[in-house]
């Protein structure tokens, strides 16, 4: 009888827990208090930019504060830029001295150079005449025995000599009307290009010591005040800017097909217009368990899936860390 009797009692208590799971996982479920609707709860999260300069220096101005905000194209610090701007000057010149040099090789010689060029070919020209002349002379003379044959080889010698000074003034005179070798040119070039590189990679350094907003945003944190040294690649202000802005929230494995990338939902937050619309952008492929964990049939209704969305950009900025609800699920986000 008592045995009968303790066996009846534990049926009775197996039933009311096994209920009382039941009913706790439907509220986990559901997310809400009583009522009908499900309310998904969740919160605002923010995606800061952290804006480092990518050599160290000393900061020497910093126009923006914490909790301020700045406009796209806004300063937002100066690294010293004595070093940077020095690089960029020196790569000028650089850049000048190759290209004058490069002209010069398209060009010829100078006008005054080439005149003196000249003037000594008519001086020889004006020489090889005269040694033409003797060396007629010579020939008559030794046809009739009134020379020697020396006389005579020495005025055709002379006149092959003159000749060949001749026809050397000419070439040089041509070869100063004409432009440096194809190859030479080519070579001047390829200077001119990489230097123009060197004053690009030193103009860029120069601006990444000056960064400015990329986007409308919140100075949401500094990190170094005017005066102090900044390390290579820390950040000395993070931003974050107005759509980088999104809702978190979490669905139970019963609900998690309702949620789609593209999809949209309805939110509400304490204080904000009614209305509020995001667009899903993300849905966790991997499960969380509400505590405890236990991998089990009746465990599945803690099973959680994080969803993110991004608010419509024409709404209310939202603060990060706002505890938001979304109540609904809409249709599919036009294309």
């Amino acid at each position: 009888m008592k045995l009968a009797l303790l066996i009846a009692v534990a049926a009775v208590a197996g039933t009311v827990l096994a209920t009382n799971n039941n009913v706790g996982g439907q509220f986990l479920a559901a997310f809400h208090h009583g009522s009908t609707a499900p309310h998904y709860l969740g919160y605002v999260e923010g995606e800061t930019t952290l804006v480092a300069p990518p050599i160290a220096g000393r900061l020497v101005a910093r126009p923006v504060e914490r909790g301020g905000r700045a406009k796209k194209g806004d300063r937002l610090y100066v690294i010293d830029t004595t070093q940077a701007e020095a690089e960029v000057a020196r790569a000028m010149a650089t850049l000048t001295e190759f290209q004058a040099r490069h002209d010069n090789l398209l060009t010829g010689k100078r006008s005054e150079e080439q005149d003196v060029v000249r003037a000594r070919r008519r001086e020889l020209e004006a020489t090889l005449t005269l040694a033409e002349q003797e060396l007629k002379r010579q020939t008559d003379l030794t046809a009739k025995n009134y020379s020697s044959r020396q006389s005579y080889d020495q005025a055709v010698a002379q006149v092959a000599e003159l000749r060949a000074r001749a026809a050397a003034l000419a070439a040089q005179e041509r070869a100063g009307d004409l432009a440096a070798r194809d190859t030479e040119i080519a070579a001047a070039a390829a200077l001119i290009e990489q230097n123009q590189a060197n004053l690009a990679r030193a103009r860029n350094r120069l601006t990444d010591l000056m960064p400015i907003a990329p986007e409308d945003a919140l100075v949401e944190n500094t990190f170094f005040n005017v005066g102090e040294w900044v390390p290579a690649g820390s950040p000395v202000v993070s931003l974050l800017p107005d759509f980088r802005v999104k809702l978190r929230f979490f669905l139970p494995e019963l609900d998690v097909a309702k949620a789609r990338a593209g999809g949209r939902v309805r939110f509400t937050c304490d204080g904000c217009p009614p209305d509020l619309v995001a667009t899903i952008t993300y849905v966790s492929p991997r499960a969380e368990y509400t505590p405890p964990v236990i991998y089990s049939q009746s465990a599945r209704a803690r099973l959680v899936f994080m969803i993110e969305a991004r608010p419509e950009p024409t709404q209310l900025l939202l603060q990060p860390g706002l505890p938001i609800a979304v109540e609904e699920f809409m249709a599919d986000a036009k294309p």
